[in-house]
C-alpha cells in the first residue's frame, strides 16, 4: 500500500506517516519501479502497535527506543498494551462514576462526601519505573515499591491532602516561607512511606516533573501550573539545604 492508502485506512495523516519514516520509527521499503515508499502488512503491523503505544500516551521517542530493543516481543508487549488499556479503562469508568456524582452534587440533587471527589484519582502508581531504575538504581525502587504496595487509604489521602494544599499556593513565589513549608511536608511524606530520598534526589524528582509530560499531566489534575510550582519549590528546597 502506498502511504495515502495508508492514510485513508488507518485514520493517520500522511504527515505523521512522513515523521515516522523521518525519525526512523516506521520506514517501509522503496519500490524498485517508482520509488515510493510501500506498506507491507508487516508495516501495518508496527503502525498499530505505534499507535497502541500512542493510545497509552507513549512519547514516540520511548517507542522507538522499545521497538528497536534487542529484546523486543511483539506478542508481548501486546500483552503489556492489553493489560495497560483494561487499567486505563477501569480508571476512566470509576472517574466518570465521579463526575457523575459531581454533576448530580452541583444540581443539588446528591450529596457527596469528601473520599467520593476524589474517587478515581490514583497517584501511587508509578509509570515511569523504568526511568526511576535508570537513575537511582533497583534497590531504592524495590524499597519504593514494597512501600507504596502497602499504601493504606490514610496514606493516599495524606498524599492527596498534601497535593491539594500545594495546589491552593501554587500563585505565591516557590521560594516563599509558605511554600517552603508545604514543600517539606512533600519532601518528608516520600521519605517516609517510599524511599529514603538525598536532597540531590528530590531535586531531580522535581525536575520530571516538568521534564515529563506524563508526570506533569497527572500531577496538574489536581492545578493547572502545580507540576512546575512544585518542581521550583524542590529546586529551592534542596539548594537551602546544600
Amino acid at each position: 500500500m502506498k502511504v495515502k492508502e495508508v492514510a485513508e485506512l488507518t485514520g493517520v495523516s500522511v504527515r505523521t506517516l512522513h515523521h515516522y519514516d523521518q525519525i526512523g520509527l516506521l520506514s517501509p521499503a522503496k519500490s524498485a519501479e517508482s520509488g515510493y515508499r510501500i506498506y507491507t502488512e508487516g508495516d501495518l503491523n508496527t503502525l498499530q502497535q505505534i499507535l497502541f503505544f500512542r493510545a497509552l500516551d507513549f512519547p514516540l521517542k520511548k517507542i522507538k527506543t522499545i521497538m528497536t530493543s534487542d529484546d523486543y516481543d511483539r506478542l508481548e508487549a501486546l500483552e503489556m498494551q492489553r493489560d495497560m488499556l483494561i487499567s486505563k479503562r477501569e480508571n476512566i469508568e470509576t472517574m466518570l462514576e465521579t463526575i457523575n456524582k459531581t454533576i448530580k452534587s452541583e444540581k443539588g440533587a446528591y450529596q457527596m462526601s469528601k473520599k467520593d471527589k476524589f474517587e478515581g484519582f490514583d497517584f501511587s502508581h508509578n509509570p515511569y519505573e523504568k526511568e526511576a531504575r535508570e537513575r537511582w538504581g533497583d534497590q531504592k525502587v524495590n524499597e519504593a515499591n514494597q512501600k507504596a504496595a502497602g499504601m493504606t487509604k490514610a496514606t493516599q489521602e495524606e498524599m492527596n491532602n498534601i497535593y491539594w494544599e500545594l495546589a491552593s499556593i501554587r500563585d505565591q513565589e516557590p521560594a516563599s516561607d509558605q511554600a517552603q513549608a508545604a514543600i517539606k511536608k512533600w519532601y518528608d511524606f516520600l521519605n517516609q512511606h517510599f524511599s529514603t530520598y538525598s536532597v540531590e534526589a528530590f531535586q531531580g524528582l522535581g525536575r520530571m516533573y516538568v521534564a515529563d509530560e506524563r508526570f506533569t499531566k497527572n500531577i496538574d489534575q489536581f492545578g493547572e501550573g502545580l507540576a512546575k510550582f512544585m518542581s521550583e519549590a524542590m529546586e529551592v528546597f534542596g539548594e537551602q539545604r546544600k
